[in-house]
Parts: C-alpha cells; structure tokens; sequence
C-alpha cells in the first residue's frame, strides 16, 4: 500500500476566517482530521463528508492522548495509505510542538507538509488593540513559553535579558505562572508599573481582557478568575488598548449566534454576523433539495411541459428559482418556451436571482405574505388566466386559493423540498448546555420546528429547556407565531423580510 500524507496545519488563533488557503484546502482534502482544542469547530465543516475526525485536545490538567501518542497516530494513519490533515491552534512552529510530530514522520518516511498558521502571539494582542510593535514604544518583541517542559524550573529562561532587552514580551500559556512571572521581571529589573495585558480567548466569542501593572496584574487575575487560554502581553505598547480596542466596538462583540437556515442560504446572514463583530455559528436544520416524491416530481415535469401555455409565473424565493431553473437545464427546455407569460418575483433578492438568468421580473411586490403578491397583480389578472405557482413543499395556500377565487387556474409545482438534517448537532448541544449561545435566529417558521425535533433526534428529551434564556431573534410574522407557539420570547423582530434587517434588528436598543 501507498504511503499517505500528513498536513501540519495552523489553524490560526481561533476566528475561522484567520485561516490560510492551503491551510483550508488541507481540510477539505483530508482523510482523516486530527483537531484539538483550540482549532475553531467550525473549520471541520469544510471537511469532505466521509472524513474521519479524531479529537486529541488538550485541557491544563488533562490530555485525551499524549503527544507521543498523538505522533504515532499521525505515522499509524498515513502508513494506512490515508491523507491526514493534523489541525492545531495558531501556528504549528510556536510551542505547537510540530518539530517532534514532524521528527517521527521524516524517521518513518512519511511526505508531510508544514502549513503556518497565524500565531495567537501576534493576533490576539491584536484583536484587543494592542500592536506588539509600535515605533513609538518598542521595535522588538519576543514570544515566550508560559511553563516550560515539566523537568525544567524557570531558570531556564534568562530573566535578566528579556527584563532588559526586549521591548514586548508576549508569553503563551502563562497564566497559572503569572505571579512567578511578574515576579521574575520585576526581579530583574523591570520596574513595577509597566503596564500588563492578559487576553483570554483571543478572537474567539469569548474575547475578555484585563489589564493591569506588574505590580498588581496577579491580584486582578485572581480577583477575576480569569483563566486559560489566555495570552500574557507585557510591555508600553498595553497603553495602546484604551485607544486601539477596535473589535469590543463593534455591535454584535461577544455575541455567539446560532444560524438555523439552510446552509446554501446561510452565507450572507454569516458574513454579516461576522462583519458586526459577532461569532455565527451554523446549524443548519433544514437541507433543501428537489422533491423526492414521485408524484411531486410528476407534476412538476408535466408542468414544465406545458410552460408555453402559462400566462403568469410567480417565483417566490431565490430557492425556488435556482430549483426552478436548474429542473429546466436538467430536462433541456429552453427559457423561451415560457413565451409571452408574465414574471412576478417576491423581493429584490427574487428578482436579482432571475435577472442572473436573464429575465427581468414584470412584478415585483415591495411585500410578501400572498397578500402583496395579490396586490400588485390583481389589476392585471384575467379570469381564466393560467398561472404557474413553482414553491416550497411546505408553502402556504393563503394565494393559489385566492387566485382561484378570482377564476384563475392555478398550478401549484413542487420545485424544492424541505428536509430536517441535525447534522454535527453534538457542537450546538455542548454550546447550548454551557449558555455560550446568545442569540437563535430563525429565518422561516421551517426553521423553528426543524430545530425543535433536530434536539429531539440528538437525544434532547425537554428541548425547550434547553433553549430557556437564549435570546431569540426571527423574520416574519409566520415565523413569530410559530416562534409563540412553543413559548419562546422574542427578543428582536427584523422590520423588513431580508437577512440584513434580521441583523439590524440584533444591534437596535431593546
């Protein structure tokens, strides 16, 4: 059997945005996934579905495998022939232990490859406004262990040279040791004011820093119970916080959110939470894909067949036009069959979607609860007239049945369906259960009874427990009345039905 191949991949600090391209597309090709801690969840989502993952974190007083073992590992699996993507926390090089995980691969023969990743040094200091470097402070910097190998005391480091020579120094791992830290330095002639950061989960949700002197750094950690991880920051450029702390500024700081919409919809609701400071995490309870049942699948193609003969075609989603247009490639009719019928799409994002295919909507109602659709079109419908009704399976009838009110014939067609998926639900239930999730956004009312059984499914028996005192933040009327009929407040009610006035409603003052 072939050899296969180990990627040695830093993960970055923890926002999954800080990741490399080949670092990314080490994920995506991989085998087998080798993830600890401190390499952000959400990263495993770019894997390849049939990728194994093997978690070997490691906790301050606990490690699920020793780094030896975790060696071994790496060599045992790419000697199966496997193409392993090794995925830790910052960059691999700085006390990420790469050297001795790379040693035993070269010992065995086994192709590797080192992918940087950014280092927490440099980039959560960052992230709390703190440039390691500034001209008018400090040209130089150093990163420093926190606590040494267990055999060595800290001794080992000279003290005395980086109390004096170093302008930044940013220790890893050293928050237990931060009184022998402070001490040492101040020991060695670093006078007792100098100013000291300390920065726990550094770009992540949980970004919390204090701040302090050398003097009094290790009363206030105490004081705080602050923990690891966490980076040390010591030295003038800490003064730069108070006026450099760009990210606490923005509006949704700190704030873990849980996007429920389907994944292929997900990406600008994400990007947004993401631009606004807040960290989205998906859990996408509903999958869409074309109508599994035959009788829906039949009636579509028949109404396809007869598209010519239509004299209004109303889409309603961007979903059921990409469904829609990509049933017409797969069946070779051509668009023109649709002749001289009318085009009426549901919002401006309905509408862009169509114009990307070359068709520019003849309605578009500036609201939508079937309501706005009738009325923009009611003046121009014809008793008798045919329309094409392509949706959702799970769409209401408030409109086909008004339209036959009116004498219209109405064809309703299936082009997509709704389906529940609780994929990587095991993530969201340990956030869930640990109150790291602030804020639920649900897109549809689909949404809502998706997540409400996907729990169920995962073996949640009381699930509306579990989602006591998480903020809830929802699009729609419908979709708030479901929301009310499980009993759940709602805490934000976006103004408009689009993703941008969901979020806009997140950062209003309630």
């Amino acid at each position: 059997m072939n050899k296969g191949r180990v990627y040695l991949v830093g993960a970055g600090p923890g926002d999954p945005k800080l990741i490399s391209v080949r670092g990314l597309e080490a994920i995506q090709k991989a085998d087998v996934i080798v993830y600890d801690r401190l390499a952000n969840p959400r990263l495993l989502k770019h894997r390849r579905p049939d990728a194994e993952l093997i978690f070997v974190g490691k906790l301050p007083d606990k490690h699920i495998l020793k780094q030896e073992e975790i060696n071994h590992l790496l060599v045992d699996l790419a000697l199966q022939g496997k193409v392993v993507t090794r995925l830790k926390g910052g960059d691999p090089s700085v006390f990420g232990r790469v050297g001795e995980e790379a040693e035993l691969l070269a010992e065995h023969d086994v192709t590797y490859d080192i992918i940087p990743g950014i280092t927490s040094s440099i980039a959560v200091p960052a992230y709390a406004g703190i440039p390691v470097t500034h001209r008018n402070f400090t040209s130089s910097f150093a990163i420093i262990t926190g606590h040494e190998y267990p055999n060595k005391t800290y001794s080992g480091l000279d003290w005395e040279h980086l109390a004096k020579a170093i302008g930044t120094m940013v220790f890893l791992m050293g928050v237990a040791n931060i009184e022998q830290i402070s001490r040492e330095l101040i020991r060695c002639g670093k006078p007792p004011e100098t100013p000291v950061a300390l920065v726990r989960w550094g770009t992540w949700a949980d970004q919390a820093t204090i701040t302090g002197t050398l003097s009094d750094i290790t009363e206030k950690v105490r004081a705080a119970e602050f923990k690891s991880p966490a980076v040390i920051i010591v030295g003038e450029v800490v003064k730069l916080r108070e006026k450099l702390a760009w990210v606490e500024k923005k509006p949704l700081f700190g704030r873990r959110i849980l996007v429920t919409r389907a994944r292929s919809q997900a990406s600008e609701l994400v990007d947004l939470i993401d631009d606004l400071g807040g960290e989205a995490v998906e859990f996408p309870v509903i999958k869409l894909q074309p109508p599994s049942r035959p009788e829906a699948q039949q009636a579509l193609d028949e109404a396809l067949d007869e598209l010519h003969t239509y004299d209004w075609i109303l889409l309603t989603s961007v979903n059921g036009v990409e469904f829609f247009f990509n049933r017409l490639r797969e069946r070779r009719i051509d668009v023109r069959r649709m002749g001289n019928a009318r085009i009426a799409a549901v919002g401006p994002r309905t509408a862009e979607a169509l114009a990307e295919r070359g068709i520019i909507a003849d309605v578009l109602p500036s609201k939508y609860q079937g309501e706005g659709m009738l009325e923009a079109i009611q003046a121009d419908l014809i008793a008798g007239q045919k329309v094409l009704l392509p949706t959702a399976d799970l769409a209401r009838d408030y409109l086909p049945a008004k339209m036959r009110e009116l004498g219209l014939q109405v064809t309703e067609v299936d082009v997509y369906e709704n389906v529940l998926t609780a994929d990587d639900g095991d993530e969201i239930i340990h956030l869930l259960q640990n109150h790291s999730i602030h804020i639920i956004t649900f897109t549809s009312s689909s949404t809502v009874t998706n997540l409400i059984e996907a729990l169920k499914q995962l073996g949640i028996e009381e699930p509306l427990s579990l989602l006591q005192g998480v903020e809830i933040a929802c699009i729609g009327p419908k979709t708030a009345e479901t929301v009310r009929q499980y009993g759940l407040p709602i805490t934000y009610m976006a103004e408009e039905a689009t993703v941008a006035s969901l979020v806009q409603s997140m950062i209003q003052p309630k």
